[in-house]
């Protein structure tokens, strides 16, 4: 992070200790558009609405045009369909915008609440809240969705966010590459629980498309060669300047987390910020193979 305004917050899954950090103040009180970054609770939001199932085939359109915003797709033309992991993993904006039509405004304010976005997390004194507006249009809707207009968060707040994500998945004990989903959400009388199915494959998915994010997808330069993490990139739009900013939010190992940590830089992409969190897991890699 030398000479890069912005901060980067490493913490233990388990314990919730910060292990290391750099620009503490602007991770607790910097409030910014999350970009991307939310997408993974979008699809939270969606999976558990029961109005939409994660196996639905969607061809991206690439070019996308909100309220006069351009937020064309920027992952690789892909020629098949995709579906909800691999809309995750490849970031794909018109999947995400499209799906939104399915949320209702107060089930995504919801959502994100849940999860921590307006809430301080106590690892900072005089940490700021972050602030998550209700839409009233169908297009603010699909901003909020994309990260982009009525939800701004602080790096902390997000990386709260993503740690508990992370402690689901090792309190699940599931490995992201495994799809046994129909043999573990049957009943002794084999039939499904409902309740129990949509959460199962909430997770799921969820796991699944962070892990092919960093292995293919848009954050793919987070992962050291060798090392399996879960994460995602975000470039999100000022509201104060014309540059972007850059976040990464994941954890690693990703078969059973130990760390979660966050990057956000104050000008730059997620590619950016992925890099900076490429040296974080292999430093910490490292260490735990020197031990």
């Amino acid at each position: 992070m030398t000479g890069k305004p912005g901060a980067a917050v490493v913490v233990e899954v388990e314990s919730g200790k910060i292990i290391a950090q750099q620009g503490m103040e602007t991770a607790a009180r910097r409030l910014a558009t999350p970009g991307s970054t939310v997408k993974p609770f979008v699809l939270m939001a969606l999976l558990k609405s029961q109005k939409f199932n994660s196996n639905e085939a969607f061809f991206c359109h690439r070019t996308l045009r909100i309220a006069g915003k351009r937020m064309d797709c920027t992952h690789p033309d892909i020629a098949a369909p995709l579906h909800a992991e691999e809309a995750l993993a490849y970031s794909c904006n018109s999947y995400f915008a499209t799906m939104a039509e399915r949320i209702s405004a107060d089930d995504l304010v919801s959502t994100f609440q849940r999860v921590g976005f307006d809430s301080p997390t106590g690892w900072s004194q005089n940490e700021a809240s972050g602030v998550v507006k209700k839409t009233q249009t169908l297009e603010q809707r699909q901003l909020q969705a994309l990260g982009e207009e009525g939800v701004e968060i602080t790096p902390l707040e997000l990386l709260a966010a993503y740690r508990n994500l992370a402690l689901q998945h090792r309190r699940e004990g599931k490995n992201p590459g495994d799809k046994t989903l129909g043999d573990r959400t049957k009943d002794k009388n084999g039939d499904k629980n409902n309740e129990d199915t949509n959460d199962a494959q909430t997770w799921d998915v969820i796991y699944r498309g962070l892990q092919d994010s960093t292995a293919y997808g848009m954050a793919h330069g987070a992962a050291p060669d060798g090392y399996k993490v879960a994460g995602k990139t975000g470039t999100a739009n000022s509201a104060s300047s014309a540059l972007t900013h850059g976040w990464f939010a994941g954890y690693a190992p990703a078969e059973k987390p130990e760390i979660a940590l966050v990057v956000y830089l104050e000008h730059g992409r997620g590619a950016d910020a992925a890099a900076i969190a490429r040296a974080i897991f292999t430093a910490y890699s490292q260490m735990k193979g020197a031990h």
